[in-house]
């Protein structure tokens, strides 16, 4: 892959392995535990985050970013409902390293899953983002998601409850 070279960070998106599952369920646990990314408060274990990845694997739907060897970001997308009505839409999900925000690793990530969503032959990518992640809703606006609502109060986390904005790309 072309590396990506944004504001000061190198990149290299490229699909995610097995041997990737240690870092990924790394970023994803900070996420857990220190924003409203994810509206879980239980952090992943090895043996979960194993086959949380291998579902993604198998559908070649995770992208990793490495930066000077190190596993940056992830990316990933899945079925957004379950019925089969909805199998050419799936939902999106973008996490960057702490530390690494702001360099354009999200960026490099997003277009990538875009891409290869595309490529799958999806139709729509939904992004379900907590209403105040004002950094993810700029983030996707910038790829041409566009807002179509928000719902409020349907989760909720550190004593909280959080609004949900919907965000949808036709492909």
């Amino acid at each position: 892959m072309i590396p990506i070279y944004e504001r000061r960070c190198a990149v290299e998106v490229r699909p995610a392995h097995p041997g990737d599952g240690e870092a990924v369920r790394a970023i994803r646990n900070h996420a857990v535990e220190h924003s409203t990314a994810l509206w879980t408060q239980t952090p992943q274990s090895p043996a979960e985050a194993e086959v949380w990845l291998a579902a993604h694997l198998e559908r070649r739907s995770a992208l990793v970013a490495e930066s000077e060897g190190e596993v940056v970001g992830f990316a990933v997308y899945g079925p957004w409902r379950a019925l089969d009505g909805y199998r050419h839409t799936v939902e999106d999900s973008v996490y960057v390293r702490e530390g690494r925000h702001g360099l354009g690793v999200g960026s490099a990530l997003l277009a990538a899953l875009v891409d290869s969503a595309r490529e799958a032959g999806h139709h729509v990518v939904i992004a379900g983002i907590e209403a105040e992640n004002t950094a993810s809703i700029r983030l996707h606006e910038r790829f041409g998601f566009r807002h179509v609502g928000t719902v409020p109060e349907v989760g909720t986390k550190f004593g909280r409850w959080l609004d949900l904005t919907l965000m949808r790309l036709p492909l």
